[in-house]
């Protein structure tokens, strides 16, 4: 059974990153259930309005409901107070990709700031980037980098009463991955052409 509180989260983060304009990449969102330890996850895709396929600058976002996280927010629901009340794991991944040359990593990390706004009373923190190299036979080699943040978003006792109050700090969440992927955008890169059958870039 799903609860809820996580249906409102991830409404209110889709809200969220659709009220900031971004566009969803409907092909890569996905809602799963871990069959053996029960952990949900859901995932999804965003890039800036009117990219081509595949987009130049893309967000990737993650919720994780870990069994654990279910468990108390049920005990919660029947009135026993949990020793631990849930969160939810949230993971954001901006990449830069269809990099015809190695990018100037330190004009891309100065787009990237070292943690996100607060989500409740946390922040999501900043991994060190990552490049990637690919090679095409005959095309050549394309880059891209991509860096992850992380964190937690703890349930408090309003939140579980009212998942609206989640609107405020994920609302602030969509407009911060906006202009971060409006700043990696800007940035003087050589691309290769889009892939005319729109398959996943690199």
């Amino acid at each position: 059974m799903l609860d809820h509180i996580l249906v409102d989260l991830i409404t209110h983060t889709r809200g969220a990153l659709e009220n900031a304009l971004l566009q969803r990449q409907a092909e890569e969102e996905r809602f799963q259930v871990d069959v053996f330890l029960g952990d949900v996850s859901w995932e999804t895709s965003y890039s800036l309005p009117g990219e081509e396929q595949p987009p130049r600058v893309r967000a990737d976002l993650s919720l994780d409901w870990p069994t654990w996280s279910q468990s108390a927010y049920r005990s919660w629901s029947i009135g026993e107070p949990p020793d631990d009340l849930p969160e939810v794991v949230l993971e954001i991944t901006l990449r830069v990709q269809r990099l015809a040359a190695m990018p100037d990593l330190e004009a891309v990390v100065a787009c990237l700031p070292e943690e996100s706004p607060a989500i409740g009373t946390d922040t999501l923190v900043r991994a060190a980037p990552v490049v990637e190299q690919v090679f095409e036979p005959g095309e050549g080699p394309r880059f891209a980098v991509e860096t992850t943040y992380q964190g937690t978003l703890r349930l408090d006792e309003a939140a579980l009463e009212d998942a609206s109050t989640l609107a405020g700090p994920v609302g602030a969440l969509g407009r911060w991955v906006a202009s971060v992927l409006v700043r990696l955008g800007d940035l003087d890169l050589a691309y290769v052409p889009p892939d005319p059958a729109g398959r996943h870039g690199h």
